[in-house]
């Protein structure tokens, strides 16, 4: 089973992330699950989002404690939340940031695989607007290969099917995070 926890800050669309990638992991085939960790969260608190994704039924029904991959929305979430708690000796971080993966490693600490990519200047130039959710699920599946990116592709224009244009443009930006993560 894959496990992957999302950080991000209230607003930024974590929990939507989260639930697109479980659509695309569907439509390859595929048992998902997404669910979000609530608390007293507003906009621009750090909140977390879960998904797993197996080739069998998911039993399990609690938080991603363990996660595969740890996908970070937002880079000043490294100083304020431990985002690497336990991570396993495989684990990959993928972070929205300017910053190269050696950078984000030191500031990390630890000995992770880390992943980046300007999820940000991506959905700026495409969207507009600095919304990075959708464009970071294509750099999870250059990452991880877990999902397809026609699948992420499908499911973006699907759960955004009623915006119009807006729907075709964060396929492109996932499109774009895919073939520019580092």
């Amino acid at each position: 089973m894959l496990e992957i926890r999302w950080h991000g800050r209230g607003g930024q669309g974590a929990v939507t992330a989260a639930e697109v990638l479980a659509i695309a992991a569907f439509k390859d085939g595929k048992f998902s699950q997404a669910f979000p960790h609530f608390g007293v969260e507003r906009r621009g608190a750090p909140v977390m989002a879960f998904t797993r994704i197996d080739d069998k039924f998911i039993r399990l029904r609690e938080h991603v404690y363990s996660p595969d991959y740890i996908i970070v929305l937002d880079p000043t979430l490294i100083e304020a939340v431990d985002v690497t708690q336990g991570a396993k000796e495989n684990s990959v971080v993928i972070v929205n940031t300017q910053s190269s993966p050696e950078e984000i490693k030191e500031r990390l600490g630890k000995d992770i695989t880390v992943k980046t990519v300007d999820a940000t200047s991506i959905a700026l130039e495409i969207l507009g607007k600095p919304f990075v959710n959708m464009p970071m699920l294509g750099a999870f599946v250059k990452a991880s290969n877990a999902v397809s990116l026609e699948a992420v592709k499908e499911a973006i224009k699907e759960k955004f099917a009623k915006k119009g244009e807006l729907a075709e443009k964060n396929a492109i930006a996932a499109e774009r995070t895919y073939e520019n993560l580092r």
